[in-house]
């Protein structure tokens, strides 16, 4: 079934026009179903101006309907994923708020410091929101929470969901990638992970220095070890023990 909306049977006077290209100046005609057109002068590719992409942000079939996305398209629907991923998240977990509370705080620092860090914001986002997907599934088959059931367990509940989704299947394997192993860092890591990884460690120090309470020397020492990046361990310092530099 074609969408309505780009079948000519439904369309208007108006629907074949004219745009200045943002470049040159030069008149390039578009038809409204295009998603985007090249200037014949200059070369440069823009988007059509008067076309309506909501649909398209979020729809798994929305390359088959417009063809290839052009790429602020492909980073408002990759943006749009992680707000998905994050409901699917809730659903998942159901009535366990204390684990969808740590995801959500997990991804709330993740973002934090994949701005400063420069790393790819929707396979950190996503990553986030499903680093503890498998914890369910490991509880019930082992009865354990240990990592290594989780990070067996959270990979293929990961990329149901964002297959689901319509994720592209390369977000999909990094993501499935580093929640297979976010515990436990590699020799060699991605930046995503590092991000992942500096994030879910600071909300698991916060967790327990509410819980049992832990000395400053401690969490300093933690911070300046075990953490990653700059922009994590800024933040740690900040969050565990005040420091608003």
């Amino acid at each position: 079934m074609k969408c309505p909306g780009q079948d000519m049977r439904y369309w208007k006077p108006g629907a074949i026009f004219e745009a200045k290209c943002p470049e040159c100046g030069v008149a390039v005609e578009f038809f409204k179903d295009d998603s985007a057109r090249r200037c014949k002068k200059c070369g440069h590719k823009f988007l059509n101006p008067k076309m309506d992409f909501g649909c398209a942000s979020y729809c798994q079939y929305a390359e088959q309907c417009l063809g290839d996305l052009p790429p602020e398209l492909l980073a408002q629907k990759e943006d749009f994923l992680k707000d998905r991923v994050a409901i699917e998240m809730k659903r998942y977990f159901g009535h366990d708020f204390k684990r969808i509370g740590h995801a959500a705080g997990v991804a709330r620092y993740a973002e934090r410091i994949v701005k400063e860090e420069k790393g790819h914001p929707a396979v950190v986002l996503c990553a986030a929101y499903l680093h503890d997907i498998g914890i369910h599934e490991a509880e019930r088959k082992y009865n354990s929470t240990s990592a290594r059931y989780q990070h067996k367990e959270g990979p293929p509940i990961a990329r149901e969901i964002l297959t689901r989704l319509g994720a592209r299947e390369e977000l999909i394997e990094e993501v499935c990638d580093i929640v297979g192993h976010h515990h436990w860092p590699r020799k060699e890591e991605t930046l995503n992970f590092k991000i992942i990884y500096d994030a879910d460690l600071v909300v698991n120090l916060e967790e327990q220095q509410k819980e049992e309470g832990a000395g400053s020397e401690r969490l300093a020492g933690i911070i300046d070890k075990k953490m990653f990046t700059e922009a994590g361990k800024k933040l740690a310092r900040k969050v565990l023990l005040g420091d608003g530099k």
